[in-house]
């Protein structure tokens, strides 16, 4: 390995978006630093299985949208 050009790497804190906390190893900041999360597995959806905000745009739900209300008459 050469010598001088990797990063850093120290412990740090790591705080959930529910004030609990845990120290790793990292290349972020300084040692000691501490790296408050905005988004984390006890808050975001994708983990908790929560209400999904994702509109589906695709072309088959832009077509229902705009079409939607003709249908085919049977007979």
């Amino acid at each position: 390995m050469k010598k001088g050009i990797h990063p850093d790497y120290h412990t740090i804190k790591v705080v959930m978006t529910d004030g609990t906390s845990f120290e790793t190893r990292s290349t972020y900041g300084q040692a000691g630093a501490t790296l408050s999360l905005d988004i984390d597995p006890i808050s975001h959806p994708a983990w908790t299985g929560g209400p999904q905000k994702i509109a589906d745009r695709g072309q088959v739900s832009k077509f229902q949208q705009k079409f939607g209300a003709f249908s085919l008459k049977k007979g």
